[in-house]
């Protein structure tokens, strides 16, 4: 009887995501015609997005993702300070071929909108608390402004 309240007290953790889900999803946000253009696009915003963050909500993120996913934010080492949600897509931009800002944009919020979801609402808020204004709508989430007195 007492194994069974131990064990019932013992959620099993939730399953994180797949590599192969995070990249489908991103292929499906973006509509994308391959999986490899979602791989790729993936491994950019990602790697990007690991110079942009710190302490906690990084280890949290890169835990909560698949394990190749969260080596690529892990092993950035983080910007002194990160770049505005412009400029880091216009960054990207220079990395992607034929891109221009509009696609970039696309490119970025496709990945960063399927890493919003398969990490949850809770973690994103996380994440955009370390970022400057301008990320929300990149993960797919509205921005609302403050309240001018």
């Amino acid at each position: 009887m007492r194994a069974a309240r131990e064990n019932a007290a013992a959620p099993e953790p939730a399953p994180r995501t797949t590599w192969e889900a995070l990249t489908e999803a991103v292929r499906e946000a973006g509509g994308y015609p391959t999986r490899a253009q979602a791989e790729h696009l993936t491994r950019l915003v990602l790697t990007a997005l690991g110079t942009h963050l710190t302490g906690d909500e990084r280890v949290a993120l890169a835990q909560s993702l698949p394990p190749e996913a969260g080596h690529l934010i892990a092993a950035q080492i983080p910007r002194p300070h990160p770049l505005t949600a412009r400029e880091f897509v216009d960054a990207l931009s220079t990395q992607i071929p034929d891109s221009t800002p509009a696609t970039a944009r696309w490119d970025v919020s496709s990945v960063l909108t399927a890493v919003s979801e398969a990490t949850g609402p809770d973690l994103t808020d996380q994440v955009l608390s370390q970022l400057p204004r301008g990320y929300a709508l990149l993960f797919g989430r509205a921005e609302l402004a403050a309240a001018m007195a």
